[in-house]
């Protein structure tokens, strides 16, 4: 199965955004739903945001309002929108699509 490959992560103050992407063949992007995890230091990898291959979207209680994960078929590539990052949202943000492997990850860092 083909790793997913994040990009879009950076340096940005808090209350700035950032939109991340996460990219895959299309034989890889189709087989099921996409997640948007994150970890950060010295904490467990943690559920941020889903879409279901037909477009169905939830997220995390703790990003609601702020991020805004969508879909561009004709790409294979899945967005995470944020926006009035905090600097709790730092971590390195992974992709993972149904039960397939993680992507490398991209980090994110919202200075204070």
């Amino acid at each position: 199965q083909v790793q997913p490959v994040e990009s879009g992560g950076g340096l940005v103050q808090a209350g700035g955004s950032l939109r991340l992407s996460c990219a895959a063949s299309g034989s890889t992007f189709n087989i099921g739903g996409i997640g948007w995890y994150r970890q950060a230091p010295g904490k467990q990898r943690e559920w941020v945001a889903g879409i279901s291959r037909g477009g169905s979207t939830n997220l995390a209680d703790s990003v609601k309002g702020r991020f805004t994960i969508s879909r561009d078929n004709a790409k294979n590539t899945v967005y995470l929108q944020m926006n009035s990052l905090k600097p709790e949202d730092t971590a390195v943000y992974y992709c993972k699509i149904g039960m397939g492997s993680w992507g490398q990850g991209t980090q994110v860092t919202v200075s204070s």
